[in-house]
């Protein structure tokens, strides 16, 4: 009788665990987005304090990013050996620090300086963040945990300048990077109180790295072709999200004669309605053999939208409309993107996988400006805008390839 007990499955995990976790883990994402924007959010005060240029300003931006594309790199091998519990807790330690950092940083070599240990905090999330989901969620429920993370990033971005600037106008910029740095703290204590729940089993981490190492090396996940295409993917999905966060409104305020305040608003509605878009694409996801579709049908609605933006007539009422309809399109795309790469992981090799797929984004960021910038600044809004829609059919072509490449590596080698 006790070896039939034995024989029996474990449990699989339970609705009320899944929920708990997502909740925990998203809202650890949402500082990680919450870090990137710190900065960028306050340059108006950071300019006058510090006596420096935008250029400047957008260097200590390209610093950050710079360090957390090699952190997260990285950190997916920590992640596979150690656990992803201590890794998170370490981010969002540093992330904390950062933020007082900033606070404190007397010129602007030391903005330079603390935006290192913001990178290093910032770099850790997705290899932590897809290793707790892949290993302990219910595979039924990973679209769902997608979406939510996907959210959960989106109003991050959306919180730091709500959350900063009335601090600084209030108070000064010194206080709010203060504030900033109390709430990352805050997060790293209720994370510390539920960290229970996200407990890994570190042997059985080791023992399938271990294996790992065994079958060919922990770089082995490296000749795998479809890994690489989604490293491809997530960087021009970095580009496209990098234009529409820059320069993409100002583009078109410019090309439809929108006022400012309205230009303002177009970011604010395109991650609103991407939010709303990714809880329907969590549903959508729970197919994961469609994923590749609907992040097709997702871009490709995007790109029709912002030809739209190029070349029609608009009137200046509609075009905060349909930066919301380009929203809701590249949301519902969000889950079933996270799932090309769950779809392309060695089951021992999230960490490393993710580290290295999600190290595109970061690539993307930093290359998008120094593309996208040089036409604004030569005032050829109507190519920025057909540039973004490029960018989007070039992420559709990339889905189908993760999906050849992963197919190929399935078909056996002729001898």
């Amino acid at each position: 009788m006790s070896s039939l007990s034995s024989a029996r499955p474990a449990p699989g995990p339970t609705l009320r665990s899944d929920v708990r976790l997502i909740g925990l883990v998203g809202l650890a994402h949402s500082i990680s987005h919450f870090s990137q924007l710190l900065l960028p959010s306050l340059f108006l005060w950071l300019k006058d304090a510090f006596h420096v240029s935008y250029t400047e300003l957008g260097a200590v931006l390209t610093v950050f990013f710079v360090v957390s594309c090699t952190v997260q790199a990285a950190s997916g091998f920590v992640v596979d050996r150690l656990g992803p519990r201590p890794v998170l807790f370490l981010g969002l330690g540093m992330i904390g620090l950062a933020a007082f950092g900033y606070a404190a940083a007397q010129s602007y070599w030391m903005l330079i300086a603390v935006a290192v240990i913001a990178g290093i905090g910032n770099g850790v999330f997705h290899p932590v963040d897809y290793t707790l989901f892949n290993r302990k969620v219910a595979p039924t429920r990973l679209g769902h945990a997608y979406s939510v993370h996907g959210i959960t990033g989106s109003l991050g971005w959306a919180m730091a300048p709500a959350f900063l600037v009335p601090i600084a106008i209030a108070s000064s910029w010194r206080v709010a990077l203060a504030a900033a740095g109390v709430l990352a703290l805050a997060v790293l204590l209720v994370l510390w109180l539920n960290r229970d729940a996200l407990s890994l089993d570190v042997q059985a981490v080791r023992k399938d790295t271990g294996a790992d190492v065994a079958a060919g090396g922990e770089f082995a996940f490296l000749r795998i072709p479809a890994v690489w295409m989604c490293f491809g993917f997530f960087f021009f999905y970095a580009m496209s999200l990098s234009v529409v966060q820059t320069f993409a409104p100002a583009a078109a305020g410019r090309l439809h004669e929108v006022p400012v305040a309205w230009i303002a608003m177009c970011l604010t509605i395109y991650m609103v309605c991407s939010a709303g878009g990714m809880v329907t694409g969590g549903f959508l996801a729970s197919d994961p053999s469609r994923c590749e579709r609907i992040v097709g049908l997702g871009f490709g609605l995007a790109a029709g939208i912002a030809l739209a933006l190029a070349f029609v007539d608009l009137g200046p009422v509609w075009v905060p409309v349909m930066f919301g309809a380009m929203g809701f399109s590249t949301g519902i795309a969000g889950p079933s993107r996270d799932l090309l790469v769950k779809r392309s992981t060695p089951a021992n090799a999230s960490g490393r996988v993710y580290g290295v797929v999600y190290a595109g984004l970061d690539i993307g960021q930093a290359v998008a400006p120094l593309i996208f910038g040089r036409l604004m600044d030569h005032a050829q809004y109507t190519s920025v805008i057909v540039g973004l829609a490029l960018v989007q059919g070039v992420l559709i072509v990339s889905a189908f390839n993760v999906r050849r490449a992963r197919r190929e590596a399935l078909v056996p080698q002729a001898a």
